[in-house]
């Protein structure tokens, strides 16, 4: 007869945790919170100290009845849900609810879902954190505030629909702010030389680098020329070699940040995505004989420390599998990568780095294992030694000029042979071999390329950039960043193409409004230093109403500021070319949450409304009869269908090209990274690159 009741927040942690503690604990789930501010009003008594006015979710009355009829049946109940300030709200949210005692030590957290966790965090039960749910309680508040106080208002005085939110609008004040200065970006010319030069049989580069003993900077092909001529009729030869041995040091563990970022990098995962499959490998996966097992830490977290346990765990597995020379001599420690980190939690790990991906694949699905492996490697390299790097640097004289080529190799790989991090550019870093060269080599040149190149804009935000940029500022937390991702694309804020953030109409539209009378809300330090006071009303060192007040005081005369003088903004619509097929009225372009579309402008007579679709040029590869139109989807990402649809169901994320495969006549697509563009079959593994202008040569 079970005599203890267990809650936590998910089916799925409630199945493992169950399989831990045996026959005397029934674990149930309480599925996310039960309580939470009403959505028909602000609910929140501003006047008394910013009271809120918590009501049960709709939906979860028979949850909490099940929860209740449960708790009293038992002598003892814990609360188990996630080890921060979202868990411990929900933990303190079920206390009110099932009318626990408040003095009790009911709470219990862990940092990963073992049995040995699990049990361990039984024995030690402690009272609910008032300081953690004050800080939760905090950051719930004054997002109701921002977002049903400004939102009325750009109702009122834009368009219906519209919203602002604290953590939101800035994200989309920082992605607007990057177009703005791609549109004013003006391209800057410059050249490079590079000479192909061979000894012996080899072949190898090296690029312009002085002239006349000093740097030379080539703006315009006059520089050029003047440098082709200091070397007309040259003879190159070897001036001076450097050699030099470099280190290169190991990632620390993941946090949620970097964990999101490499996810995007290495595994092309949406924030969103990495988070759901991270919490499904965190709660429990089931592996055979061993049973129900959460295979990593808590996935919410901005520390990379990690426990004395996992690193001696870790340094026994190197040495066996790799040998003494991958051990670093004292094991590695991580600081935190920012004064804000809060280091409550240990970094992202796996539970037992014994487990290797490939013992346990086939209990997984591909995205579990993909991302298994990814936290895995990232552990292990995390804790194994440098890299050490021999680095040559050639000095080549030509006439009066220089010029340069470099080289490396590994000499020892340490942590490089598990894995290496990878970059927003998408590129590696790979070894450059030199031949054997000693001063006074002569060399033979076989090509000099003189190159115009222009410069580029700054690149537009991937999820990867936004998450890193929003980190370094000190904007949201680790819970926060795919929320609030998703969140700006939902409202029609931003829309993604080809992987990037672009603002929309919309979202100009809101953020110029918000600039005008809001302009704190958008401040980024203003929302960092915001975030530092949530810190510390968790650290205890704070008072949470105080943090409110000081917020709301000059948040409410910029209230009355706009009331007063915003004005009503008229979004007149513009009339297509378009004549409506129903009522053969013109139609106009309307401003809707995913950017303009058509509709009638015999509206409300006549509701026919449709997509703006761009003809691409291509016939359709499956019916042969319509054409390939550019569509978006209701998330903004833009997608490719036939024109014929729903007569034809032909659809693809990635742009058909005109020309068939020489392999195999199927179709083909474009597929594009920092790289280039390459043409790929859809039926076979042809592929071939596409060429360039070379005005669109992206320098990195």
């Amino acid at each position: 007869m079970a005599d203890s009741l267990v809650i936590v927040e998910s089916p799925a942690k409630a199945k493992t945790i169950g399989k831990y503690l045996g026959s005397k604990y029934i674990v149930k789930a309480s599925m996310g919170h039960v309580r939470d501010l009403p959505k028909s009003q602000i609910g929140v008594e501003v006047e008394n100290e910013f009271n809120p006015k918590y009501i049960t979710i709709r939906g979860k009355g028979s949850v909490l009845k099940e929860l209740k009829d449960a708790s009293k049946k038992v002598k003892k109940v814990y609360l188990a849900a996630d080890p921060d300030r979202e868990g411990e709200a929900i933990a303190w949210h079920l206390a009110h609810a099932l009318e626990l005692d408040n003095t009790e030590s009911c709470r219990v957290v862990f940092n990963e879902i073992t049995k040995q966790a699990v049990k361990d965090a039984f024995k030690t039960p402690r009272k609910i954190n008032m300081d953690l749910v004050n800080a939760q309680q905090a950051r719930r508040i004054l997002d109701r505030l921002v977002g049903y106080k400004i939102s009325p208002l750009l109702w009122k005085k834009v368009k219906k629909g519209l919203s602002a939110g604290r953590v939101q609008s800035v994200a989309v004040k920082i992605i607007l702010d990057r177009e703005n200065e791609i549109d004013a970006f003006v391209p800057e010319e410059y050249w490079s030389i590079t000479a192909k030069l061979a000894k012996g049989s080899s072949v190898f580069e090296a690029k312009f680098h002085q002239l006349d003993g000093q740097k030379k900077e080539l703006s315009k092909e006059e520089d050029v020329q003047e440098v082709l001529k200091a070397i007309k009729g040259a003879t190159f030869k070897v001036a001076e070699l450097k050699e030099k041995e470099r280190q290169r040091h190991p990632s620390p563990p993941f946090t949620t940040s970097s964990l999101q970022q490499e996810a995007a990098r290495k595994l092309n995962f949406r924030a969103a995505k990495t988070m759901s499959v991270a919490q499904q490998l965190y709660e429990g996966v089931e592996l055979g004989k061993e049973g129900t097992v959460g295979l990593i830490t808590y996935m919410r977290t901005d520390s990379t420390r990690i426990a004395v346990s996992a690193q001696e765990e870790a340094k026994e597995f190197i040495d066996g599998k790799y040998g003494t020379p991958f051990v670093p001599e004292t094991p590695r420690e991580y600081s935190k990568k920012a004064a804000n980190a809060q280091d409550a939690h240990e970094a992202i790990r796996p539970t037992s780095v014994l487990r290797d991906p490939e013992s346990v694949k086939s209990f997984m699905s591909r995205d579990q294992f993909r991302l298994y492996k990814l936290v895995w490697e990232r552990f292990v390299a995390s804790q194994m030694s440098s890299a050490l790097l021999d680095t040559l640097s050639v000095d080549i004289t030509a006439g009066s000029a220089i010029f340069r080529a470099t080289g490396s190799k590994v000499r020892f790989p340490g942590f490089m042979k598990v894995y290496v991090e990878g970059n927003d550019d998408g590129t590696t870093e790979e070894e450059k071999f030199l031949p054997a060269l000693s001063p006074g080599d002569k060399l033979k040149k076989e090509e000099i390329d003189p190159k115009q190149h222009f410069t580029q804009p700054p690149p537009r935000y991937t999820e990867a950039r936004l998450v890193r940029t929003m980190e370094e500022l000190g904007i949201g937390r680790p819970s926060t960043y795919a929320p609030t991702l998703e969140t700006i694309q939902k409202r029609g804020y931003v829309a993604i193409e080809e992987k990037k953030f672009m603002p929309t109409e919309l979202g100009e539209l809101v953020i110029e409004q918000m600039e005008q009378f809001f302009p704190e809300i958008l401040d980024a330090e203003f929302t960092a230093h915001m975030e530092e006071d949530l810190d510390h009303v968790e650290e205890g060192s704070e008072d949470w109403v105080k943090v409110l007040k000081e917020f709301y005081g000059s948040f409410e005369k910029r209230l009355e500021v706009a009331e007063e003088e915003m004005k009503e903004i008229e979004i007149e619509d513009e009339v297509s070319d378009e004549i409506c097929e129903k009522c053969g009225k013109p139609m106009v372009y309307k401003l809707g949450r995913f950017g303009k579309f058509l509709a009638c402008s015999g509206f409300p007579d006549c509701r026919n409304t449709k997509p703006i679709v761009k003809d691409i040029g291509v016939t359709c590869p499956k019916c042969k009869e319509g054409h390939v139109v550019e569509r978006r989807s209701k998330k903004g990402r833009i997608f490719y269908g036939c024109d014929r649809y729903p007569e034809c169901d032909f659809v693809s994320w990635d742009r058909p090209s005109s020309k068939p495969c020489p392999k195999c006549g199927s179709w083909m697509v474009e597929k594009r990274n920092k790289q280039g563009a390459r043409l790929q079959c859809t039926s076979c593994d042809h592929v071939e690159e596409i060429e360039e202008n070379e005005d669109n040569d992206e320098i990195v």
